[in-house]
């Protein structure tokens, strides 16, 4: 599996080198409910293919049948965007019209000019496991690529917006137990490339899910060939706290998003005790997530793999926004006409505005 931005960008380079046109779209602003975040990207072929999803399908169809009608090939009037704003959803009326959710609303970029270069050096970038981040100016459609720093959110403003492109997310479990089992399919259809390193062979020997790659060798010798970075999650679940510990020494000391163990409160907490007993500073030990999980009240491997993926998420979101991910969203984005918050969370919607979707609201 590869990341989205991977998917995009090769298949994009793929189709261009071919001799089809094809447009870069990229999800600006989302607002309500929406399965993908901004800066997700889609690639879209004059036939009509498409690689990526920016809506999950609500507002594909209308994209296509734009790209396939040929105008957006034309050259823009000297002074004009080389780089088009989409709006879907401003207003009830479309939010009908897109099959879009009492309220949710998105904002698109659509780039029919994107320059090959550096959509090359991007990809090559990604296939290094690196982070970049790509700067699009919407009225002379340039890309600027820059290595990414500590700020990894993305941005958007009336000039362009600013984004970073990388790699899929990995996820290395230390131990073949049932919560592996349960956990690996939930990690990879969260995009998740996932690795397992057991080095007992009475639990690998028995091991045969698909999708996860094996990994042998002792854990701190697995997590320091594994090179984690900042889209790494390092889980342990042997229930052997001498495997365990192994990992955690050296994966504390990485720049892995998340690191977690399995274990109670009161084994959790000896555990730190020993990992402090090593070089490790009170910070990184600090960083040791455990119990590992959300606290669902879960018992079983499934639910325990349940619990391990929410918190998954809940971390990356946290990363990506900075803020709470439980703080209500409570404010509307200008480019929305219509919506309006009442007691009791219900939305009143105004009369539908006429306005064009393929402009933006005033």
């Amino acid at each position: 599996m590869h990341s989205n931005d991977h998917e995009v960008l090769a298949q994009a380079l793929r189709w261009q080198a071919a001799g089809q046109r094809c447009v870069l779209v990229t999800v600006l602003g989302t607002f309500g409910a929406s399965p993908r975040p901004p800066g997700a990207m889609a690639v879209i072929s004059e036939q009509g293919l498409i690689t990526g999803s920016v809506s999950g399908g609500c507002v594909e169809d209308d994209l296509v049948h734009e790209v396939m009608g040929g105008a957006l090939w034309q050259a823009p009037e000297p002074g004009q965007p080389r780089v088009l704003t989409r709006v879907y959803g401003r207003d009830a009326a479309e939010r009908e019209r897109y099959r879009l959710p009492c309220g949710n609303a998105l904002r698109l970029a659509v780039e029919p000019f994107w320059p090959l270069a550096p959509t090359q050096q991007a990809l090559r970038a990604i296939q290094a496991r690196q982070l970049i981040v790509k700067r699009l100016d919407y009225l002379s459609g340039r890309v600027t690529l820059s290595p990414a720093g500590q700020a990894l959110d993305f941005h958007d403003d009336e000039a362009g917006f600013t984004t970073v492109l990388g790699p899929l997310y990995r996820l290395l479990l230390i131990g073949a137990t049932e919560v592996s089992r349960y956990l690996l399919p939930i990690a990879q259809s969260l995009g998740y490339a996932v690795s397992l390193c057991d080095p007992r062979t009475e639990y690998t020997g028995t091991w045969q899910e698909p999708g996860a790659t094996l990994v042998a060798g002792m854990p701190d010798d697995v997590v320091l060939a594994f090179a984690c970075d900042e889209r790494t999650a390092v889980v342990t679940v042997t229930h052997d706290p001498k495997l365990d510990d192994l990992a955690l020494m050296e994966a504390l000391k990485t720049p892995a998003f998340y690191v977690g163990a399995l274990g109670s409160s009161m084994t959790t907490a000896r555990r730190k005790d020993r990992l402090q007993q090593f070089d490790l500073t009170a910070t990184q030990v600090a960083r040791l997530r455990g119990p590992v999980g959300l606290p669902i009240g879960s018992r079983s491997p499934a639910e325990i793999a349940v619990s391990i993926a929410a918190e998954l998420i809940q971390v990356r979101r946290l990363l990506e926004t900075g803020g709470d991910p439980w703080a209500p969203r409570l404010s509307r984005p200008a480019w929305m006409s219509d919506l309006v918050d009442v007691a009791g969370g219900v939305c009143a919607l105004a009369a539908a505005s006429s306005a064009s979707p393929h402009r933006p609201a005033p």
